[in-house]
């Protein structure tokens, strides 16, 4: 039996997180890329509402958590008080080119995987590599010495939150109320339509993922007072975590899973659950050479810029989102225009194709 103050209780917490993540998003679609597609070429706005509620339910449920004194989530990577400019910018860029290339984001390969799609191993692969050279290896030195000193110091602020910037321009603690209004300013947005209010399935999802993102932070919180060997504060992301299981799975180094880890396996178990039991396994794979270099070129792309922008879209855009982290806009931004670059390539042969597209309607005088 695994103690509660063991060890390998944080990894099983993310696994048990992630098993619920990983069917959920299986059995619902849930997908960042898909729900950006279809809201550009198909004018269906469900499944980017149902992301957009992902991330307020998570800020909702974890402000609440910190404002009840239940998380101490100050010295999360997320609110490190230097707000990495370039690191977001171009890395959210890479990543949502990538993303397209792709078809998904590194969540969603995982989620892919757990149905037999073997493309998305080739992805994930991809991803964990490059994550690692970014880390740690070649790609790595690019990052220390041309990323980061493109970064801007916060520390007068003392934290890269939203909540610090208005609490230090106001006077009075800002944080839960900023949460809230944001919270439930994003809630009334998505619960507009009508056609999403029907989709059961979205609904669903959005609010799943995000109670699962704030349940990550309720278990590294817990765990980082009571384990001995130290502990990352972290909810969801998958760039990182991919390349510390692939390190996990192939080398021998004492160091014991973490709560990452323990999450990426988790969303394959459940994604695999979720399949098997709707009858939709199936094994794939690139249909030839050149779809098998788009792929492999998008993984580098993620996996390094997943690493520079510090996030994915799961990383910035809920569990950053969460703790209302200044580094969000810029990150999701670079993701966002990206992501139409690389749709602009596949699809329309004009990976900027859109912004003339928007010039033509800005110039065009209204009719009479």
């Amino acid at each position: 039996m695994i103690g509660l103050d063991s060890a390998w209780a944080l990894a099983a917490c993310g696994v048990l997180v992630g098993a619920v993540l990983g069917f959920v998003a299986r059995h619902n679609h849930f997908c960042t890329m898909s729900a950006l597609e279809r809201f550009w070429y198909a004018g269906d706005s469900n499944g980017l509402r149902s992301w957009v509620l992902a991330a307020a339910i998570a800020l909702i449920a974890t402000q609440t958590m910190v404002a009840g004194g239940l998380v101490e989530l100050s010295s999360s990577f997320y609110l490190t008080p230097i707000l990495p400019v370039a690191g977001s910018l171009f890395g959210g860029l890479m990543f949502g080119v990538g993303m397209a290339l792709v078809g998904t984001c590194g969540f969603g390969a995982i989620v892919r995987l757990g149905g037999g799609n073997l493309r998305a191993l080739v992805v994930l692969t991809g991803i964990g590599l490059a994550a690692i050279a970014a880390q740690r290896g070649i790609t790595g030195h690019f990052r220390v010495a041309v990323i980061e000193p493109l970064s801007i110091d916060l520390s007068w602020i003392g934290s890269l939150s939203l909540g610090a910037l208005a609490s230090k321009a106001t006077g009075v603690a800002m944080d839960y109320p900023l949460a809230l209004i944001i919270g439930g300013s994003a809630l009334m947005w998505i619960f507009a339509s009508a056609a999403f209010r029907r989709d059961r399935g979205k609904i669903v999802a959005g609010t799943v993922i995000g109670l699962c993102i704030s349940a990550g932070w309720l278990a590294t919180s817990h765990f980082s007072d009571r384990l001995f060997s130290e502990v990352q504060l972290e909810a969801g992301s998958f760039v990182t975590p991919v390349g510390d299981t692939i390190m996990q799975l192939i080398t021998v180094t004492g160091v014991l899973p973490d709560y990452g880890v323990g999450l990426v396996v988790g969303v394959f178990v459940g994604a695999a659950v979720a399949a098997w039991r709707a009858d939709d396994m199936r094994w794939e794979a690139c249909d030839d050479a050149r779809e098998l270099s788009r792929h492999l070129a998008g993984a580098f792309l993620m996996g390094t810029g997943g690493v520079f922008a510090i996030g994915c879209t799961i990383g910035q855009g809920v569990s950053a989102a969460s703790l209302m982290s200044l580094s969000v806009p810029l990150t999701m931004a670079g993701i966002v225009f990206g992501a139409r670059i690389g749709l602009g390539y596949l699809v329309e042969g004009a990976p900027f194709g859109f912004i003339t597209q928007l010039g033509r309607h800005a110039g065009r005088e209204p009719a009479e």
